[in-house]
C-alpha cells in the first residue's frame, strides 16, 4: 500500500515501535477459523509499508482464545496498554476495533492513551489519529458497534438456548444420580451404589426433617456421597466424597432428582461480583419463576410434590420469625423454643436463662423493648410450663402408646436394613476396583516391569481399601448389631407401655422434635388471673385446649385462691390447730407456699398475724 500526502504517520511516529494485536475469542476459532488468524498475522505487512521496519514491528499474540468482553484476563491487551503508557509506540494496528476490546470501557481506555501518547490506530482499512476530532468520532462510533455486535450475537445465542430448552433438548449438566443414556435420554445412573444412596439420603430426610440432621446420620455412618465435579471436558465422572451441609441441601434442591427439566434456576446479578472476577455473581431464582420446568421429564428419585415438601420444609427450618417460621429444635432446656406466642401482643417469645448457673429458661416477650424502648411485655418461667404441656402431650399421646412402641420398633430395623445395605454396596465395590486392578496387572507383560511396578502399587493400594473396609464394616456391626434380640424387642414394646419413661429417655432435641409433631403453638399470658399462668394450645389437628397452673410468687399479694388459703388456716385454727399442724395439714393437701415450698410453722405464723386470725 503507497502513502499519500494525507497519512497522518510521521517520523516523529516510525521512531517508536510498532504493536499488532493478534486475537481470537474462544479455542475452538483458533483451530477452526485458522484463515482469520493468519490474515490478522499478515498486518506484519501492513506496518512494514507504512515505513515500519520488520525489527521494529512487535506481534502481540498472548490473548488468542481469549474474549475481549473485558480486558480482566487479558494479559496481551495489558501489556499493550502499558507499552502505550510508557511511551514505546507509535502505532497499534489490528484488524479491527473488535479484536482489541469489546467492551466501551477498555475501547475508550485504549483511546484516551492513545491521544495522550500521540499514537496512532490502524485497521485492515485506514489509519486514525486519536488527536483529530474527526477520527477520534469515527473510533468511538467503532467501539459502540463492537460492542452491540457482541449484544446482538449473545441475544441470538441466548433466544436460541432458552427455545431449545423449552422443548427439553438442551443437553444441561446432570447430577450424580442421573446420566444420559445413548439416545439422549436421561435416567437413573446405572451404578446401584449410586441408586441406594440418594434413596436412602431422601428417606433420612424424610424421617429427620433437617438437612443437618441427614449429613450427623451419614457422618456417623461413614457414608460418602456421589458427586459428579463439572471440571474439564464431559462426560465428567462420579466420584465418592464426605457428607457436608452443603452437599446435603445441593441434593435436595435439586428439582431434576424430582424427574424434572428445569432451565435458568441462576441467573447473573451485579451485586456481590469479586474483585477480578471475569464473571459476575449469580443468584438463585425462586421456583415460580424458573423460565423453563418441565415436570415428569424423566424418572426421578421422589415426585414433585414431595420435592415441593421438602423446599418448604428446608425454608421453615431457617429461624425466623418475623415470617412465622420458628425453626428447627435448638440447644436449650426449653421445651417450647419457637413455638411459644405472647397472650398480649401475640409476638413469638424468646428465650433467656436466669440463676446463678444460668440453668432457669424464662420465656421472654421483649419486642416493645428492642423495637420501640418501652418496657418487656412479660416473662414466664419455663420450668412449670413446660412440665404442664409434657403432662398434656403424654396425655394425648396414651391411647396411641401400643402403635407408638410398634412403630419405634419397625422404624429400628428398617433402619439396621438400611444401613446393612449400604455397607454391602460399599464393600462390593472396593472388591470390584481391586480385582479390576489385579485384571489390569495379569494383562501386563512381565518383560514391561516399567508398567508392571505401577500396576502393582495400584493393585496393592486397592487392597488395602478393602481391608479398611472390611475393618471398619466389623466395627460397626460390633456398636450396631443388624437384628434385635428378643429382649431388646421386649424392651421397646415395654417402653411403649409406659410413655413417661420413654419421654425421660428422649434428649432435648428429641422431645422438641416429639412435641412440635403433635403441637403447633402454645400461647403463654400470666395476666388474666394474679398468681397463675393461662397456657392455649393449639395443635396441629386444629384443636384447641386451654389450661391454667400457679405460678411462684414473691408476695401472698399476686397468691393465687388466696382466699381459699385464708379460709382453710382460719378453719384449721377454729379445730384448734397449732402452727406446726396446720402447715402439715396444708402440705397433706397439696397447697403450697407463695414461693412453691411446703409451708413451715413460721410462714403459718406470719400468714395469721397478716389475717389478724389468734393463736390457739
Amino acid at each position: 500500500m503507497l502513502l499519500n500526502w494525507e497519512s497522518p504517520v510521521t517520523t516523529a511516529h516510525r521512531a517508536k515501535l510498532a504493536y499488532i494485536y493478534v486475537r481470537q475469542s474462544t479455542a475452538g476459532q483458533v483451530r477452526q477459523h485458522q484463515e482469520s488468524t493468519e490474515l490478522q498475522y499478515r498486518l506484519v505487512d501492513r506496518a512494514a509499508a507504512f515505513g515500519w521496519p520488520k525489527e521494529r514491528i512487535e506481534v502481540i499474540d498472548d490473548d488468542l482464545g481469549k474474549s475481549g468482553t473485558s480486558s480482566d484476563g487479558r494479559g496481551g491487551f495489558q501489556r499493550l496498554i502499558a507499552e502505550i503508557g510508557v511511551g514505546k509506540a507509535g502505532l497499534v494496528l489490528s484488524l479491527d476495533a473488535s479484536r482489541l476490546a469489546r467492551n466501551n470501557h477498555d475501547w475508550h481506555q485504549l483511546l484516551e492513551l492513545c491521544s495522550l501518547f500521540g499514537v496512532l490506530i490502524a485497521d485492515g482499512e485506514r489509519v486514525y489519529d486519536p488527536c483529530a476530532y474527526h477520527d477520534r468520532l469515527l473510533l468511538g462510533l467503532s467501539g459502540i458497534m463492537s460492542e452491540a455486535e457482541l449484544h446482538q450475537i449473545k441475544l441470538r445465542l441466548h433466544q436460541g438456548e432458552r427455545q431449545k430448552a423449552a422443548r427439553g433438548e438442551l443437553r444441561v449438566p446432570l447430577p450424580a444420580g442421573l446420566a444420559y443414556g445413548r439416545d439422549g435420554g436421561i435416567g437413573f445412573n446405572p451404578d446401584e451404589e449410586v441408586q441406594a444412596r440418594l434413596f436412602h439420603l431422601f428417606g433420612k430426610f424424610r424421617e429427620l426433617g433437617s438437612a443437618k440432621a441427614v449429613m450427623r446420620h451419614f457422618q456417623q455412618a461413614n457414608l460418602l456421597l456421589p458427586v459428579r465435579p463439572l471440571a474439564g471436558p464431559a462426560p465428567h465422572d462420579v466420584v465418592w466424597r464426605p457428607a457436608s451441609n452443603a452437599r446435603i441441601l445441593q441434593v435436595l434442591k435439586n428439582p431434576a432428582y424430582a424427574g424434572a427439566y428445569v432451565y435458568g434456576r441462576r441467573r447473573r446479578t451485579a451485586i456481590g461480583r469479586r474483585s477480578g472476577s471475569q464473571s459476575g455473581a449469580t443468584e438463585a431464582v425462586a421456583i415460580q419463576d424458573w423460565p423453563v420446568c418441565l415436570k415428569d421429564a424423566f424418572p426421578g428419585y421422589i415426585d414433585w410434590e414431595e420435592f415441593m415438601a421438602n423446599q418448604q420444609r428446608l425454608a421453615d427450618n431457617l429461624n425466623r420469625y418475623e415470617a412465622d417460621r420458628h425453626g428447627v429444635p435448638r440447644r436449650g432446656n426449653a421445651l417450647l423454643q419457637g413455638i411459644a406466642i405472647c397472650g398480649r401482643c401475640s409476638r413469638r417469645m424468646g428465650l433467656r436463662y436466669s440463676g446463678p448457673h444460668g440453668n432457669y429458661p424464662v420465656y421472654v416477650c421483649r419486642a416493645d423493648q428492642d423495637q420501640h424502648g418501652g418496657q418487656r411485655c412479660q416473662e414466664v418461667r419455663a420450668l412449670a410450663v413446660d412440665a404442664a404441656v409434657e403432662s398434656l402431650l403424654l396425655e394425648a399421646l396414651t391411647p396411641d402408646r401400643l402403635a407408638l412402641a410398634m412403630a419405634a420398633l419397625g422404624e429400628l430395623e428398617n433402619e439396621a436394613r438400611a444401613l446393612e445395605h449400604q455397607w454391602s454396596l460399599k464393600r462390593e465395590r472396593v472388591r470390584y476396583e481391586a480385582e479390576r486392578a489385579r485384571r489390569q496387572y495379569d494383562a501386563v507383560e512381565p518383560e514391561n516391569r516399567l508398567v508392571a511396578r505401577s500396576l502393582e502399587r495400584v493393585w496393592e493400594d486397592k487392597l488395602r481399601q478393602v481391608e479398611q473396609i472390611e475393618i471398619e464394616y466389623e466395627s460397626w456391626r460390633r456398636q450396631q448389631p443388624v437384628s434385635l434380640a428378643a429382649a431388646d424387642r421386649a424392651q421397646i414394646l415395654s417402653l411403649g407401655e409406659d410413655l413417661p419413661k420413654l419421654w425421660q429417655a428422649a434428649s432435648t432435641a428429641e422431645r422438641k422434635q416429639i412435641l412440635r409433631l403433635v403441637v403447633k403453638e402454645v400461647i403463654l399470658d400470666q395476666r388474666p388471673a394474679s398468681g397463675q399462668v393461662w397456657i392455649r394450645v393449639i395443635w396441629q389437628t386444629g384443636a384447641v385446649s386451654e389450661h391454667k397452673i400457679r405460678r411462684n410468687v414473691n408476695s401472698y399479694r399476686d397468691y393465687a385462691d388466696i382466699a381459699t388459703l385464708e379460709s382453710r388456716v382460719r378453719n384449721l385454727v377454729a379445730g384448734q390447730k397449732i402452727d406446726r399442724e396446720i402447715a402439715t395439714a396444708l402440705k397433706a393437701e397439696g397447697l403450697l407456699s407463695a414461693r412453691g415450698r411446703p409451708f413451715s410453722a413460721g410462714e403459718v405464723h406470719l400468714l395469721r398475724k397478716r389475717w389478724d386470725i389468734p393463736t390457739v
